[in-house]
């Protein structure tokens, strides 16, 4: 777990003096937009992202991409990037493929799918391609990308280290083919080699070999995406092996993609419906979607809410009580620092259970969620694969973020319930959620708002 800085930032989390009842339109989805950038710098024709997310993570992709020879044209239309706006409204991104070429420094920021996206692409690439990141990116697991690039053909340069900051040798083409990968630690190893895998010589045979997959929606996503471009996939869904997948080399198409709203992003306003007793409605909520934030229609109506999905998109009402509950979160391991922010503040104690490769993640997040809601007079304790939530009565203090974005969204969940809670570096939620305190104080009603000197 990264330390925090010695001199933070502090941001007074708003404490609701009432039941929320508001309107939140969320930005687009970080998943669905690198990957759909990623795609469209592969393809053999232009093509556009319609209402992309502009975070840290995203802007980090696209000029990973223009750095390797591929442009992108940002546009925006006179309307609103929300639901207002219709399908071709709002920003857009034209994407214009070129030959990948080095050399080149990719900046990965703490980005996930940058540094895991980006090195397959990398190998395709003539010339070297160096990647670096923030210091927490040097921890996090990126050996099973790296060996499983080396059986396919590719030339990387990690210093025996399986992880950043590395150099990948671009030859113009990888050879591709079967390959095993242990991808217990992360489900963006198999979407990594997938995305790039249309263009590789042999296509590629993706066999996970290892502990159970976390993060399987992510997975599906991938391969609905690679499908929608024209890719030929098979998987263990349509009949196929367990734990395998495989992509046939052909080219992809150009297309026109409206991305989805952020549903995971639209996790700590739902949640403050249910904290506070109120009613959220997030615009363009989809029907059908791949996206593991959908779960949590389900995750917290069992909490003590309900919600209502029409052409409007998702409302959800609090009923006042939070209850407890026992689930596994392996498939969703993301939304697991909101959900255990909600948890604290209910009638009963809750397991959270499937999430230990969160270990792993921007921060160890069951250490940092443990031992952040234990210092506001929590009782939480980890387990071999998760959190055990026992409910006390919280007081104010610091809430450290660990510069992860999902704490900090975290935190204010329970400023909302909670008099004097202090986020540090609230900032860091532009990672994927750009002006993150003003939505939060946007959704109070600012004369409900008490004030946070308490």
């Amino acid at each position: 777990m990264t330390e925090s800085p010695a001199h933070p930032a502090l941001w007074p989390a708003p404490l609701a003096a009432g039941a929320v009842d508001a309107t939140v339109t969320v930005p687009g989805s970080k998943s669905v937009t690198n990957r759909g950038l990623v795609l469209a710098a592969l393809s053999s024709e232009p093509g556009w992202l319609r209402r992309p997310l502009r975070s840290r993570d995203t802007l980090l992709m696209a000029e990973a991409l223009r750095t390797l020879g591929v442009g992108i044209e940002e546009t925006a239309s006179s309307s609103s990037a929300g639901s207002a706006a219709g399908p071709g409204g709002g920003e857009a991104w034209r994407i214009i493929p070129a030959g990948l070429h080095g050399p080149a420094t990719i900046d990965v920021g703490n980005a996930g799918t940058v540094m895991r996206f980006l090195p397959p692409v990398a190998a395709l690439a003539d010339g070297p391609i160096r990647f670096d990141g923030d210091p927490r990116s040097y921890e996090r697991p990126l050996g099973g990308v790296i060996d499983a690039l080396r059986a396919l053909g590719a030339r990387i340069d990690d210093d025996n280290r399986g992880a950043l900051p590395m150099t990948v040798f671009g030859s113009g083409a990888l050879d591709g083919g079967p390959v095993e990968i242990d991808a217990s630690s992360s489900s963006q190893f198999v979407s990594a080699l997938l995305l790039s895998a249309p263009r590789f010589n042999q296509g590629v045979e993706v066999r996970h070999v290892g502990a159970a997959l976390p993060s399987m929606p992510h997975i599906r996503m991938t391969v609905d995406m690679l499908r929608s471009v024209g890719a030929q996939v098979d998987t263990p869904e349509a009949g196929g092996e367990p734990n395998v997948w495989r992509v046939t080399p052909g080219a992809l198409l150009g297309r026109d993609l409206v991305v989805e709203p952020d549903l995971s992003n639209a996790q700590p306003f739902l949640a403050a419906a249910l904290v506070t007793g109120g009613k959220v409605t997030i615009p363009d909520w989809p029907e059908h979607t791949t996206q593991p934030g959908d779960a949590l229609r389900e995750i917290f109506t069992t909490m003590g809410g309900s919600c209502e999905l029409t052409e409007r998109g998702l409302t959800f009402t609090g009923s006042g009580r939070i209850h407890g509950i026992d689930v596994d979160l392996s498939e969703v391991g993301e939304l697991t620092p909101g959900i255990a922010a909600v948890a604290a503040l209910a009638d009963s104690p809750s397991t959270l259970r499937g999430v230990a490769h969160l270990r792993l993640h921007e921060t160890d997040r069951l250490a940092a969620l443990t031992k952040e809601l234990n210092e506001l007079g929590g009782d939480v304790t980890e387990t071999a694969d998760g959190l055990h939530i026992r409910p006390r009565p919280l007081h104010g203090g610091i809430f450290h973020t660990y510069e992860d974005h999902r704490l900090a969204t975290a935190a204010a969940v329970i400023g909302l319930a909670v008099g004097g809670v202090e986020v540090e570096n609230v900032a860091t939620t532009a990672k994927t959620l750009p002006d993150f305190p003003a939505m939060w104080t946007d959704m109070l009603d600012p004369a409900s708002v008490a004030s946070r000197r308490v």
